[in-house]
């Protein structure tokens, strides 16, 4: 677990020189994310909270539609992702 925090990291990075983020690199981050989140939210028994599923499929949309989004929009959708990942991540803690 501990490539969580980096991943964390390399999302708030990206947020904030989100001018140098190409559509794809933007698309790959936030299928990362993604996939991230499913993951832990497996793993802390999270899987039926529809408000996730919702900020899933927010994501998704994002993804498909990097090449759309305002710098504006992008830098906000990373910024979202870290934040639920952190999230996650300090629930996953605070069941050990």
């Amino acid at each position: 677990m501990s490539s969580i925090p980096a991943f964390i990291s390399e999302l708030i990075r990206a947020a904030n020189e989100i001018e140098k983020l190409t559509p794809h690199e933007m698309s790959r981050l936030l299928d990362r994310s993604v996939d991230t989140i499913r993951d832990m939210r497996e793993q802390t028994g999270r899987v039926g909270s529809r408000r996730a599923r919702d900020v899933l499929i927010d994501l998704q949309v994002a993804s498909s539609r990097a090449r759309d989004l305002s710098p504006e929009d992008a830098r906000d959708t990373l910024l979202d992702a870290a934040d639920l990942i952190r999230a996650l991540r300090i629930m996953q803690d605070g069941e050990e």
